[in-house]
């Protein structure tokens, strides 16, 4: 096969899997803007919308584990198709019942769906690569794939909602989950590794391994910063006087340029070490969220947020190679999905202790905290150096 045929082929198998987590992914993210608002447009309150709108959260860090099991076992085509049909039921039912327990067990029904769906997903894009620039060049669309449907579900559903209503929009839902099945249907599963330890056992021997623990450290940093980002943001710029479309815009501005820094990390990560780009990102993350609270225009904090987001954007990809480099192939999905379950875990608590923290310290000094955090993050990444030239030797 010549250099080009062999490119056209890893584009067409990188489509796949993009595209077979996009359906699921895009019915999650609408459903997760559907769901608190129409327990909002019935009139429980916003402790009922933040109940049913934190079990997405809960859904996921509850599967991510077994999810990566599942992978390991079966492969990625009855995970997936398994994750498409419950995300399937999930929509119809809240189409059918919209009442509020259904419409709680339908966002729960949608995070464990994700859950098993993407670690599937990513454990199968893992074994299309021959190379490591290829596996930098996969993960970097794997993830850009994600904030993509992150745009696209809640768009359409808000658009549904305002011209026909929830429960059309929640049906939209259904036909927008079965857009997985063409693509995974078309791809082709790698022979099996069966796993040389149980699920538990072989959760504990990879946290227990130094470098895996360090790199999926750089990810919870990471996480950390963009959940910090989402919450204050909003308190600082109402803060400032902001109007809600301007804060909006800043917020908009932050996950687009993480999603677009993704398309150019495989040439940075081709030209710098892995260990200095997460230092790097993680560093200038710090120094920029030391100077958020400082500013007052809106330009100013717009360009603050998009190099945020660009710092961040950069990590994802490398952590999801890195895991892939230094995993045993057998256990490729249980290291998906403990990485999932980290990102959800500080999903679900960063919120809650940043809002908690501003309460006390102000916005400023939760910004200037996160700063610290990440500072010590960049020092973590730059002990990378050492354990992965060790894990080389």
């Amino acid at each position: 096969m010549t250099a080009p045929e062999s490119n056209r082929s890893l584009g067409a198998r990188i489509f796949q899997v993009v595209g077979a987590q996009f359906g699921v992914h895009a019915c999650m993210s609408g459903l997760r803007m559907g769901v608190p608002l129409l327990v909002l447009h019935q009139g429980l309150g916003a402790a009922a919308a933040g109940f049913a709108l934190a079990l997405f959260g809960v859904g996921q860090i509850l599967m991510s584990l077994p999810a990566g099991f599942i992978a390991d076992r079966y492969g990625v085509k009855r995970p997936v198709y398994g994750g498409m049909a419950t995300a399937v039921t999930g929509a119809a039912i809240a189409a059918a019942w919209p009442i509020y327990p259904v419409l709680c067990l339908t966002a729960f029904l949608a995070g464990a769906a994700i859950a098993v769906v993407v670690v599937a997903v990513q454990r199968q894009a893992g074994r299309l690569s021959s190379d490591v620039a290829d596996l930098r060049r996969i993960f970097a669309w794997l993830t850009f794939g994600p904030a993509t449907s992150n745009f696209a579900g809640p768009v359409l559903v808000g658009l549904v909602i305002d011209a026909a209503g929830f429960q059309v929009a929640f049906m939209m839902q259904v036909g927008i989950a079965l857009i997985t099945w063409p693509f995974i249907w078309s791809i082709r599963e790698h022979p099996l590794t069966p796993p040389t330890q149980g699920r538990l056992q072989g959760v504990w021997a990879l946290w227990r391994d130094p470098v895996v623990r360090r790199v999926l450290s750089m990810n919870w940093f990471v996480s950390s910063t963009w959940d910090l980002h989402t919450v204050m943001l909003p308190l600082l710029g109402h803060a400032r006087g902001l109007s809600a479309g301007v804060i909006g815009g800043i917020l908009g501005a932050f996950s687009l340029a993480a999603a677009l820094i993704r398309l150019v990390t495989p040439a940075l990560a081709a030209r710098v070490k892995e260990w200095v780009l997460l230092s790097c990102a993680l560093g200038l993350a710090a120094v920029l969220l030391a100077l958020y609270p400082l500013l007052s225009s809106v330009a100013a904090m717009a360009a603050c947020s998009i190099l945020i987001g660009a710092a961040v954007g950069v990590v994802q990809p490398l952590v999801m190679g890195l895991l892939h480099q230094i995993t045993p192939r057998d256990r490729h999905g249980q290291a998906a999905g403990l990485r999932m379950m980290m990102i959800n875990a500080s999903s679900i608590s960063m919120p809650v202790l940043a809002g908690s923290a501003g309460g006390l310290v102000g916005v400023a000094g939760v910004f200037w905290a996160g700063a610290v955090l990440m500072g010590f993050g960049a020092r973590q990444a730059s002990g990378l150096r050492s354990l992965l030239d060790r894990g080389k030797a």
